[in-house]
């Protein structure tokens, strides 16, 4: 049961970064498209996926609640603040998508709303990673560490490379799932994000080095490892191939892998902590009867039917978005 659960957890977080990470990429490039007419297709290629994207970020907070208790504690008492200013900043950006389609005078205050509940949603997630990375002080199962103990320079990087990476393969969506102007904007801004993305990777990787984060050392005890970043050098190739090109075709594909090569990396280099290195996932499990009590539930039915929805939704929203409507 704990390692179903550890799995549930881990597939959950990643699909989480993947799907809704690309919406919120398409969020804070919108106050950059050329006109309404591309915010509007690039808003209408996300509307009929954008609200089950979040869904994930729900089942994830469930099972650490149900499954993980002591971790739940931990995080909620680390990241109070932030996770705060996260939910503020979905829902706002959650009120502003529905209500800028209606709105006429008002439309430049929903528009910002939703760029900025955009940026501080991923600004957010990749401080709290950044900080679970360098390390929580946790003593006895009780996070010890103050209120602002989270924000350290190293996690405000990997903050900000996490926008950055959120930006690129919302990008990569719109190139994807759009045809004219909102395509060739997705285009011309590839390029650079992209860069962005490998100059942060190599800065954090040199800073992981100088400040000699205890995660490092895995690499040397798993060599495995060494195939998650090689696997995602080769999709920043064939991603480099692709804008070359102008084809669209296996674009957002690539971004996944990247993205996915990279949570397997940092999940392999944590394993079996969850907390690194001071709570195991076994001495963060709820007891075996709970777990079991979760898996008749949670495991047999709302896990499957969350996963079929999202695979239903996708394959009937699939293709090219043709129009400025709102689904």
């Amino acid at each position: 049961m704990v390692e179903f659960w550890t799995f549930v957890l881990g597939l959950s977080v990643l699909l989480y970064i993947l799907l809704d990470g690309f919406d919120l990429g398409v969020g804070m490039l919108f106050p950059f498209a050329p006109g309404e007419s591309e915010r509007r297709r690039m808003l209408a290629s996300i509307s009929p996926v954008w609200d089950g994207n979040e869904t994930w970020l729900v089942v994830s907070a469930a099972t650490l609640f149900g499954a993980f208790p002591t971790v739940f504690s931990i995080v909620l008492s680390a990241f109070y603040l932030p996770l705060f200013l996260m939910l503020a900043g979905l829902i706002l950006r959650g009120v502003a998508f529905e209500f800028r389609y209606k709105a006429t005078y008002s439309r430049p205050i929903w528009d910002a709303g939703f760029v900025a509940g955009s940026y501080i949603a991923a600004f957010v997630q990749g401080a709290a990673v950044g900080a679970i990375v360098q390390g929580l002080p946790v003593e006895n199962g009780i996070f010890t560490g103050g209120p602002m103990g989270w924000a350290s320079p190293f996690s405000l990087l990997c903050g900000l490379g996490l926008c950055i990476g959120y930006a690129m393969i919302g990008a990569c969506w719109i190139a994807g799932k759009t045809e004219g102007s909102p395509r060739a904007f997705a285009f011309r801004v590839l390029p650079g994000l992209m860069g962005a993305l490998l100059a942060f990777l190599v800065i954090v990787f040199v800073w992981s080095a100088v400040i000699q984060l205890p995660v490092l050392h895995r690499w040397l005890e798993r060599p495995l490892l060494l195939l998650c970043p090689l696997i995602g050098f080769l999709a920043f190739a064939g991603l480099v191939q692709a804008v070359r090109r102008r084809s669209d075709r296996f674009l957002f594909l690539g971004a996944m892998t990247i993205f996915a090569s990279a949570f397997a990396a940092l999940a392999g280099s944590f394993l079996p902590y969850m907390l690194p290195f001071s709570l195991t996932i076994w001495d963060a499990a709820s007891p075996q009867a709970s777990l079991e009590f979760l898996f008749w539930g949670a495991g047999l039915f709302v896990l499957p039917l969350t996963v079929g929805y999202t695979l239903v939704v996708y394959f009937v929203f699939r293709g090219k978005t043709l129009d400025e409507g709102y689904h």
